[in-house]
């Protein structure tokens, strides 16, 4: 009987395969296809702060408001790997195996990620604009207050502010370049999990518990981010500097490290290294 996954090793092969792809496309596929990745992150987004808005201020353990906008949010990165889009935080895994395997190279690497990174936020803010703030889906109340806390949370650098009645204090530059490394961390295994899976459902299982994971546990990740505060933005809370300064910045950086250094290096270190690029 055949086996339905492959092996961690054959795993990381395929990933190399990806990659060679990925080198290999035209830039009109890099730019639609990266469009599409950031609305399908930013749609488990909208979905996330739809399902819990309101929740907190109702007095549910905040515990228990994080679980419900993990267990939702993975919608993005199943929509990602399945129907298939350019997702920068995913092709910071793909690209680096690619390298270090001999499939592909530093100049497709930066232009990829360059071009996955622009169209990720092109595809993030036209959701985050026409689909969530014009459509007024996250304007009014409950779930305003939740969307603007959220975008003010992450964006304005240590900073203090109110909210349901308490103060709350913003994450600074460390902290968000740190949780952005978890989160990819986690990220590039959901994907890499995926990857492994020959069948739609393994797909979903082996998106689903690492993503659930890194948005319950509250790391950062740079496309997500995209749109969760430019939406705040729309709303008046936050201006573009704190987005870009305080926030993307050390999210991308440390989406990098986390995909890069301690997913692809690491695998590509204990599975392919010292083999053939045609085995």
């Amino acid at each position: 009987m055949a086996s339905s996954f492959k092996s961690p090793a054959d795993t990381a092969k395929a990933c190399v395969g990806i990659a060679a792809l990925k080198e290999k496309a035209s830039l009109a596929n890099l730019i639609l296809l990266s469009f599409l990745a950031g609305a399908y992150i930013a749609f488990g987004g909208l979905l996330a702060e739809v399902a819990t808005g309101g929740m907190a201020a109702a007095g549910f353990p905040p515990g228990l408001v994080k679980l419900v906008f993990g267990a939702v949010f993975p919608v993005g990165l199943m929509l990602v790997v399945i129907a298939g889009s350019e997702l920068f935080t995913g092709n910071t895994m793909y690209m680096p195996l690619g390298i270090l395997q001999g499939k592909a190279s530093w100049f497709g690497l930066i232009r990829n990620w360059a071009g996955s990174w622009v169209f990720n936020l092109v595809g993030a803010l036209f959701v985050a604009y026409f689909l969530a703030y014009l459509t007024g889906i996250l304007v009014a109340d409950p779930w305003g207050p939740t969307a603007l806390t959220i975008a003010k949370t992450k964006a304005l650098g240590g900073e203090q502010f109110i909210a349901a009645g308490k103060v709350v204090t913003s994450l600074d530059f460390t902290k968000v370049f740190l949780r952005a490394i978890g989160c990819n961390w986690l990220v590039c295994l959901a994907v890499y999990l995926a990857i492994a899976s020959d069948d739609i459902v393994g797909k979903i299982f082996g998106i689903w518990f690492p993503i659930m994971a890194f948005v319950t546990i509250g790391f950062e990740h740079s496309v997500a981010n995209m749109f969760f505060i430019p939406l705040g933005i729309f709303m008046g809370g936050v201006t573009w500097s704190q987005f870009f300064i305080n926030n993307l910045i050390p999210a991308t950086l440390g989406n990098i490290i986390g995909g890069a250094i301690f997913v692809a290096c690491i695998y590509w270190y204990t599975y392919l290294r010292g083999t053939s690029t045609t085995d």
